[in-house]
């Protein structure tokens, strides 16, 4: 079972096949849209926040999405998860609303995780 991995850095192929064990088509992520930083990995995004606040991310900078890498890039980033219903902010659903927040958690996945343009084989 593979730990979850932070990343600022584009993670290679290899690193990504290994976390698509628990969904096999799909890993989970959270991204601190301040600090430019991605956990990636893992069964629940709760289990990546918690990660990333242990390494001094704001609890109000992170933000879960889930990453399809077989899919198109438009249909590649679901930006749903639990950790993203709060209220206080203005968000009251598992979806990101804001699309300045979604267009910061779509730059920051394709920087480091797979970019627009290339396919997962």
């Amino acid at each position: 079972m593979p730990k979850i991995i932070v990343v600022s850095e584009k993670v290679s192929r290899d690193q990504l096949k290994k976390q698509l064990f628990w969904f096999k088509t799909m890993v989970k992520f959270v991204v601190d849209v301040e600090r430019n930083v991605l956990a990636l990995g893992g069964e629940l995004h709760a289990d990546a926040e918690a990660l990333l606040l242990e390494k001094g991310s704001r609890q109000e900078d992170l933000w879960g999405a889930n990453f399809y890498p077989f899919k198109s890039a438009k249909d590649r980033i679901e930006y749903t998860s639990l950790i993203n219903i709060r209220p206080s902010a203005g968000n009251n659903s598992m979806e990101i609303r804001d699309e300045k927040i979604r267009e910061r958690v779509r730059a920051l996945a394709e920087k480091l995780i797979l970019e627009r343009n290339e396919q997962m084989a």
